[in-house]
């Protein structure tokens, strides 16, 4: 990161997974962050978006396949991704990230329900947190509306940071 952006402070997005990711890099370099931007983020997947036959499967070694809405494919849950997912778990406790926080969802969200980002939003230290929900939001929000809201929540998120992401 330093090598693309040397000494400069970031604003960190991710979607999914995505979101998840984010909140790690943030807690590793929580110094160079100056804000995050979760869309339909999913911090502890591997705890929550499991029944107990497959986190049994999946404990024994075995690979989980379930079915793909997004492709013929079904998408498979590797053994030793899952345990370091679940090595990475942030709800259940305090994330002690203090800068701003955006987060959108869908509350049409198949995949990932759209109450884990309000329990995210608990769950942050930082005071600046807003979440915002898309009643008929997919996962994806990637409607031209969706992604015009998305666009107007980072422009504003820029403006209020203006000063703090100069080198």
């Amino acid at each position: 990161m330093e090598a693309v952006c040397p000494g400069r402070r970031l604003v960190l997005a991710g979607s999914s997974m995505g979101g998840w990711l984010m909140l790690l890099v943030a807690l590793a370099i929580p110094e160079r962050v100056a804000a995050l931007v979760g869309i339909a983020a999913a911090p502890d997947f591997t705890d929550w978006g499991i029944d107990r036959a497959q986190y049994a499967l999946l404990a024994n070694g075995k690979v989980l396949y379930e079915d793909n809405p997004y492709g013929p494919e079904p998408t498979p849950t590797y053994p030793g991704f899952w345990s370091d997912g679940q090595a990475q778990l942030l709800l259940s406790r305090e994330i002690a990230l203090e800068c701003p926080v955006r987060l959108l969802h869908g509350q049409a969200d198949p995949d990932v329900p759209w109450d884990v980002s309000l329990r995210l939003a608990s769950a942050l230290r930082s005071a600046d947190v807003q979440t915002t929900l898309i009643k008929d939001g997919d996962h994806r929000l990637s409607r031209e509306t969706d992604i015009a809201l998305l666009v107007r929540k980072v422009d504003a998120l820029l403006g209020e940071l203006s000063g703090d992401l100069a080198e």
